[in-house]
C-alpha cells in the first residue's frame, strides 16, 4: 500500500511539474507575442505613413527613403483598400482572387488590424513568425505531456519489473527452504504409519504434508512457464472446496455450482488450484466469522468463466484498481502477494483475465476469471 501511495505521489508531482512548465511557457509566450505584435503595429504605422508620403509626393519629394520603407516589408501581409472598399494593392499574400482578398481584408478589419491613410485603408495580418510563435506554447505543452506520460510509463514498468524479480526470487527461495522440512515430515509420517498402522490421524497428517509439498511445488514454478495440459476445471474447484470446508468454521457455508459434465481446460491444475484457494481464503477473511462463499463454473461459448462470490465486507472503490498490485494489502498482516500472483498465473500463464466483477461495502464481492 505504501508503494502504491509513493507511485501516486510521483505521478502527481510529474503532472504538477508539467502544468507549471506549461503555464510558465504560456505566460512568457503571451507577453512575448504581445510585445512583437506591438512592434509589428508600429512598423505598419511607419509603413502606412510611407505609403501616404508616396501617394502625396511631388517633384520635390525624396522618394528613396519612402521606397526603402515600403519595399522593406517582406513578412507582414498587407491589403490596401480604396474608399469604395475595393482592393488597390496587396503584399506578402499568395492570393490572386479579388473576392478572396476582400474577404481576407474584412477579417483583418474585424480583428482591428487596420490603419487609415487618407482615403485608403491599410489592412494587415500577423507575420508568419508571429503566428508560429503564438502556436509554440501549445506544441511545447503537448511535448511536455508526452514526456510526462512516457516518464510515468517507464517508472511503472521499471518498478513492475523490479517487483517481479523480488517476488520470483522470494517464491523460489521459499520453495527451497520448505523442501528440507517437508522431506523430514514425510519420513516421520512413514515412521508413524509403521508404528501405529491403525491411527486415524496419520492419513490426515499425510494429506497435510502432501499439501505442503504441493505448495512448495507451486512456489518453485513462479517465474517459469508451467506445463499445461487438458484438465477438469470441475475437479479443481471441488478439490479447493473440499480443502476449505475442512479448514474453516461451520458458520462459513461454501457452495460450488458446476455443470454435470466435465469442463476441460488447458491449464496447470496445481497452480490454478492455488488461484481459487487464494480467492477463497480472501473471501473467508472478508466474511469475518460467518457468511457464504459461492463458486460458480459456467461455459459461455468458447469461454469458461469462474465466479467467486462472498457475503463479506466488500472492497472500497478506490482500492479496486490497486488490489492486484504487488505489495498492496488492506490487512494489518500480509505482504500483498496473493492477488498479484493470482493475476500473474491467470493472465501470463493461462492467457485469461481476472478482475473484480462487483463489490459493495457491507454486502460482498464477486471475482471473475475468464479463460478461452
Amino acid at each position: 500500500m505504501q508503494w502504491t501511495d509513493r507511485i501516486r505521489q510521483v505521478k502527481i508531482l510529474l503532472v504538477m511539474a508539467a502544468i507549471l512548465i506549461a503555464v510558465t511557457s504560456l505566460v512568457v509566450s503571451h507577453y512575448l507575442v504581445k510585445d512583437l505584435s506591438n512592434e509589428e503595429r508600429k512598423k505598419m504605422e511607419v509603413w502606412a505613413q510611407a505609403l501616404h508620403a508616396l501617394n502625396t509626393a511631388d517633384e520635390n519629394t525624396d522618394l528613396a527613403l519612402v521606397l526603402d520603407v515600403i519595399q522593406g516589408n517582406t513578412t507582414i501581409p498587407v491589403i490596401i483598400l480604396n474608399k469604395e472598399g475595393n482592393v488597390d494593392d496587396f503584399r506578402n499574400i499568395n492570393i490572386k482572387d479579388t473576392t478572396r482578398l476582400k474577404t481576407y481584408a474584412l477579417k483583418m478589419m474585424q480583428s482591428g488590424d487596420t490603419i487609415r491613410v487618407g482615403t485608403q485603408m491599410v489592412c494587415y495580418d500577423e507575420s508568419t513568425l508571429l503566428k508560429r510563435l503564438s502556436q509554440y506554447p501549445y506544441w511545447q505543452l503537448g511535448i511536455v505531456m508526452i514526456f510526462v506520460v512516457v516518464a510515468i510509463f517507464a517508472l511503472l514498468s521499471s518498478k513492475k519489473a523490479e517487483q517481479n524479480k523480488v517476488w520470483v526470487g522470494l517464491s523460489k527461495e521459499t520453495a527451497h527452504q520448505l523442501g528440507t522440512p517437508i522431506s523430514s515430515l514425510m519420513a516421520w509420517v512413514e515412521i508413524l504409519r509403521e508404528s501405529h498402522p491403525d491411527d486415524e490421524m496419520i492419513p490426515e497428517m499425510d494429506k497435510d504434508v502432501k499439501r505442503l509439498e504441493r505448495i512448495a511445488e507451486r512456489f518453485s514454478k513462479i517465474g517459469s512457464l508451467p506445463e499445461t495440459k487438458d484438465s477438469s476445471m470441475n475437479e479443481v474447484l471441488e478439490h479447493v472446496v473440499d480443502y476449505m470446508r475442512k479448514r474453516t468454521s461451520n458458520k462459513v457455508n461454501i457452495i460450488c455450482h458446476t455443470p454435470k459434465h466435465d469442463v476441460i481446460v488447458k491449464m496447470s491444475s496445481s497452480l490454478f488450484e492455488w488461484v481459487i484457494e487464494n480467492l477463497c481464503k480472501n473471501a473467508v477473511d472478508a466474511i469475518e466469522g460467518s457468511g457464504q462463499i459461492v463458486l460458480t463454473l459456467t461455459e459461455e461459448g468458447k469461454h469458461v468463466a469462474i465466479e467467486i462470490t462472498d457475503t463479506g465486507k466488500g472492497i472500497r472503490k478506490k482500492d479496486i484498481k490497486n488490489i492486484f498490485t504487488p505489495g498492496f494489502t488492506t490487512k494489518q498482516r500480509g505482504w500483498g502477494l496473493g492477488l498479484s500472483l493470482a493475476k500473474r498465473i491467470v493472465e501470463e500463464y493461462h492467457h485469461g483475465h481476472i478482475y473484480v466483477k462487483s463489490s459493495e461495502l457491507g454486502k460482498g464481492t464477486t471475482f471473475r476469471i475468464e479463460l478461452s
